[in-house]
């Protein structure tokens, strides 16, 4: 049995001017060592299955690595994760439907998930909903046994020490 490998089978190199080992894609570092595919869910909002339309979108293979992408592929794949229906992307594939305030649908992502889920919280507690004073009560808010578990993130009880 022939211990060498052939070219093919072979780790692919790539020459150290092309490649980047960090891109800054939307506010997120992405690691460009991971195909593209992959490396894209770093970005808060963007899924395997978002990356992957993304990458077939903007007509990137499949099997580059993120870092040996030129400046036009990612601009591309910044402009169509920011305005995915403007390249055909399904309402149903968005992360935000119907939403309260704009009514439309739209695709959230990086630090406007953190904001949307702040704003939505805040709105179940000003209306007094049920959900909304679980949250305001620190406890279990989707229906979880809540009598023998869930006791950790609490403050001792001063009278018992516990």
């Amino acid at each position: 049995v022939s211990t060498k490998k052939s070219i093919s089978e072979m780790a692919m190199v790539v020459e150290k001017k092309d490649f980047q080992d960090l891109l800054r894609i939307l506010n997120t570092n992405v690691d460009g060592r991971h195909k593209t595919m992959y490396a894209l869910t770093a970005i808060p909002g963007v899924g395997r299955r978002f990356a992957n339309m993304v990458c077939k979108k903007a007509e990137i293979d499949l099997n580059k690595r993120a870092g040996e992408l030129s400046e036009e592929e990612v601009e591309m794949i910044r402009s169509i994760i920011s305005n995915p229906r403007q390249y055909n992307i399904p309402d149903w594939f968005l992360n935000r439907n119907k939403d309260r305030r704009t009514g439309g649908n739209v695709h959230l992502v990086s630090n406007q998930i953190a904001s949307k889920l702040r704003e939505d919280i805040e709105r179940m507690k000003k209306i007094r909903l049920h959900r909304g004073l679980r949250h305001y009560w620190g406890l279990k808010v989707r229906g979880q046994h809540t009598c023998t578990t869930g006791r950790g993130g609490r403050r001792p009880n001063i009278l018992t020490g516990r």
